[in-house]
């Protein structure tokens, strides 16, 4: 079943999905008369920052219409948030569907739903559809904003519903969200990607890029704000090329500014930067306003030119190396971090050496490093010369050992130092301790009262711990 993508404007839109939930809520009270309980939903979450967003508005919308939230699968009602970037993500979500199928036996009535990037596959959809026919909903990533008329089209014609867009040129804005941190947030302030790395699905399954207008962004912002919002989070597939796409264009730096200016935000971070876009007027930007983060996660990928051209990256090592000296020296105690593949097809040794050259000039403060993953339907996995599983495992181990000597020795500068520290948690693990992040992202964990989560505060960092501290509050 594919309900029609209409064309109506966004503002409309909204109004139509509030319309739905009303709707659901009126069939959900019902059925909850008749079963003397609440009725609830959980929503599990894989991949990006991205998804965890999407999963807030799908909490959201399951709240306001009756939906006791739960982390638990054996829900009422169980959405799966999907992510393909890695062939391992598909694997697990289909081992947790013939879990789910075993829960579903003994509650008939339970709705499944599968959503995300891995929707977007038409191959995994079919797959689906044939081998897991105890699903009832299947949507994407276009059409989120459709959830609430998704699940009134199940609760109130009992059917099955599989609706995937190909893609959209709509951001539906003001739809109900549900925060997971009362004192953090994150914005999206685009959608999509245009990049079209060789090895990626992303823009495949997210679409082209969009960017939403700066007055909802700066707005959105301000009301979680008067909340008890002191830290954002701006978050896009590529955040520099943010304002592209609008009608009155407008850069990722300008919009920098705008958020800057806000009363009563503290803290403003981001993510991701692609080094083609990163611009000289970002990194002033980022170097005279004390609310920015001193935090940037620039990918990296490879440090062989020859790689970066096949990747379809758009930079080069050269380059890649005078941003990193642009940062630091605009920003000299700013934490960079980064993504590497190991393994990408026809990858050499002296490629492989070439990044490793990159890992001990920039020194990062941490990398997440990945396996190259084959993805059907880009460039990549069409490559001939795919490297033998040995032969990555070697670098694979190679490149997290330099990386870990060295993201202990950036640890180890800090010691001893006074650091503004957000509250983010309760310490799992020691009694009496919270856990916070500094300005550059680096995680310490001391003794103080829970109830200052939330709080920014200041810390003698007493001892580094290889990628931690444990401090002291002043």
């Amino acid at each position: 079943m594919s309900i029609d993508n209409k064309e109506i404007t966004s503002t409309e839109e909204t109004e139509i999905q509030y319309d739905y939930i009303k709707k659901c809520r009126e069939i959900i009270t019902s059925k909850e008369a008749k079963l003397g309980r609440k009725l609830t939903a959980s929503i599990v979450t894989f991949g990006c920052q991205m998804n965890f967003k999407d999963s807030e508005k799908l909490e959201g919308i399951l709240s306001e219409i009756g939906y006791e939230i739960i982390e638990d699968e054996h829900a009422d009602l169980v959405i799966y948030n999907t992510c393909t970037v890695r062939e391992n993500a598909n694997l697990k979500i289909y081992g947790r569907l013939g879990y789910l199928s075993k829960i579903k036996e003994k509650n008939p009535d339970m709705i499944i739903g599968l959503c995300g990037c891995m929707m977007q596959e038409k191959h995994v959809v079919e797959k689906i559809k044939k081998s897991y026919k105890f699903v009832d909903l299947i949507f994407g990533t276009h059409n989120i904003f459709k959830f609430a008329e998704l699940i009134y089209e199940i609760l109130y014609k009992n059917h099955k519903v599989y609706d995937i867009w190909d893609g959209t040129d709509k951001i539906v804005e003001n739809l109900p969200v549900i925060r997971k941190y009362p004192f953090k947030f994150g914005v999206n302030i685009m959608f999509g990607c245009n990049n079209f790395c060789s090895y990626c699905i992303v823009p495949y399954v997210r679409g082209r890029e969009r960017s939403r207008n700066p007055e909802e962004i700066i707005n959105e912002i301000k009301s979680v704000v008067k909340t008890g919002v002191v830290e954002i989070m701006l978050l896009g597939q590529n955040v520099n090329s943010y304002g592209k796409t609008l009608d009155e264009p407008i850069t990722f730096a300008q919009l920098l500014e705008k958020v800057c200016e806000i009363d009563g935000l503290k803290r403003v971070r981001f993510m991701t930067s692609h080094p083609k876009d990163l611009s000289d007027e970002l990194i002033e930007v980022m170097a005279r306003n004390p609310k920015i983060c001193k935090q940037m996660h620039l990918p990296l990928q490879s440090g062989s030119d020859r790689l970066l051209k096949l990747m379809n990256r758009h930079y080069t090592k050269d380059d890649y190396l005078l941003l990193v000296k642009k940062l630091r020296d605009a920003i000299p105690d700013i934490g960079i971090s980064t993504d590497i593949i190991v393994g990408f097809p026809s990858e050499t040794e002296e490629d492989f050496k070439e990044t490793l050259d990159v890992v001990k000039k920039v020194r990062y403060d941490s990398a997440f490093t990945f396996i190259y993953s084959k993805r059907s339907g880009t460039p990549a996995a069409e490559m001939e010369d795919q490297i033998p599983k040995d032969v990555i495992d070697d670098r694979f181990n190679r490149l997290l050992k330099e990386i870990n000597e060295i993201s202990k020795e950036k640890t180890k500068l800090l010691e001893g130092n006074v650091e503004s520290v957000l509250i983010e948690e309760k310490n799992k693990k020691l009694d009496g301790y919270v856990t916070g992040r500094l300005s550059n992202n680096s995680v310490v964990h001391f003794k103080c009262d829970e109830e200052r989560i939330g709080e920014i505060v200041d810390v003698r960092l007493n001892e580094a711990k290889g990628f931690y501290y444990m401090g002291e509050m002043i």
